[in-house]
């Protein structure tokens, strides 16, 4: 039996300014990448038919002519016909019992900006909805994964996302997974210093909204608000006629492993977007050694400043009912 449960948290903690963005709508779309088996009553099987002789037709007055004693159960076959009855329907109870045991987690579900720790702590859950007031709510089990069950978003979609549906290790607006190894100095990331694997489910349809790593570095070691260094996206795919913000200054190159397009926009901070050139719904032990070092090499981030949040979750500007994080995990040697 699932048990559904509401957990709270501050709005205002989670907004972004709007405006962020203010794209043109010129990009091609981006590619968007059980029913239950019936149970079958092992009593309700059809037995084979079987061909009825003569013989057995026509019965002998003998046995038409059965004493009611014969026709009527006995009470004590009554008895022992009533206890297997009983039997048989306690195992079907206990089976779905069990079922519903096996399979059952307890769930929480978050609205609005909304935020619940899972994974023992590890990870945070937010549902983030910045942008909009429109109906839009997530569900966990707890552990490090989420789905988006409903989404009434319908934002503009030239201008900011109604809202991020994301989980995050690290610091984010003050807001602090215990152990996460974070803090990093950027000149201290090397190869093998913070990987991250991530699996998502996308509806595609008519749902606009992006997959994205959302990566926040700040100039001092913490900050209990907006980040002022630079945020580092990689989108993993899109749906819908969207690009990031700021203008492409790359294409095509070629970064760990992965060909991406490569975006920018300078504000109060920095954004920097890497868009994978082929859309992805998974991306396994992914390196941020490398793209941490092309945005250094670009002048976007700084050696001195500090990383100090990996997210990863949906930017939607409309839909996005089915969005899921499967699974998710960022990796820091030292780190929860």
């Amino acid at each position: 039996m699932h048990e559904a449960r509401h957990a709270g948290g501050e709005g205002g903690r989670y907004r972004r300014k709007p405006g962020r963005f203010a794209g043109d709508l010129d990009d091609p779309p981006g590619s968007g990448a059980a029913a239950e088996q019936p149970v079958k009553d092992a009593r309700s099987r059809a037995l084979p038919a079987e061909a009825v002789t003569p013989r057995r037709r026509a019965l002998s007055p003998r046995r038409r002519a059965l004493s009611p004693r014969r026709r009527a159960l006995t009470p004590r076959r009554r008895a022992l016909a009533l206890a297997a009855a009983l039997l048989l329907g306690t195992g079907d109870i206990l089976a779905v019992v069990l079922a519903a045991a096996c399979s059952g987690a307890a769930t929480t579900t978050l609205c609005n900006s909304q935020t619940f720790s899972v994974s023992g702590g590890a990870y945070t859950i937010m549902n983030n909805e910045w942008g909009s007031s429109a109906p839009e709510c997530i569900s966990t089990d707890g552990n490090a994964g989420f789905t988006v069950v409903s989404s009434s978003i319908a934002s503009a979609t030239n201008g900011a996302p109604g809202g991020y549906p994301a989980i995050y290790k690290g610091c984010h607006w003050g807001a602090c997974t215990p152990g996460s190894g974070f803090p990093i100095q950027v000149s201290s990331i090397h190869a093998g210093t913070v990987t991250t694997s991530w699996s998502t489910t996308q509806p595609g349809g008519s749902n606009v909204y992006n997959v994205a790593y959302d990566i926040w570095f700040n100039q001092t070691p913490t900050t209990s608000g907006q980040p002022n260094g630079a945020e580092l996206m990689i989108w993993l795919n899109h749906n819908g006629h969207k690009h990031p913000a700021g203008a492409q200054v790359a294409s095509n190159v070629s970064i760990g492993g992965h060909s991406y397009h490569v975006w920018f926009r300078h504000g109060r901070w920095n954004t920097v977007s890497y868009t994978m050139t082929t859309g992805a719904t998974s991306v396994t032990n992914l390196d941020l050694r490398a793209l941490v070092a092309d945005a250094v090499s670009r002048g976007y981030v700084r050696s001195s400043w500090y990383l100090i949040d990996v997210e990863a979750g949906f930017e939607i500007w409309q839909g996005g009912t089915g969005l899921a994080t499967n699974s998710f995990s960022v990796n820091v040697p030292g780190g929860g």
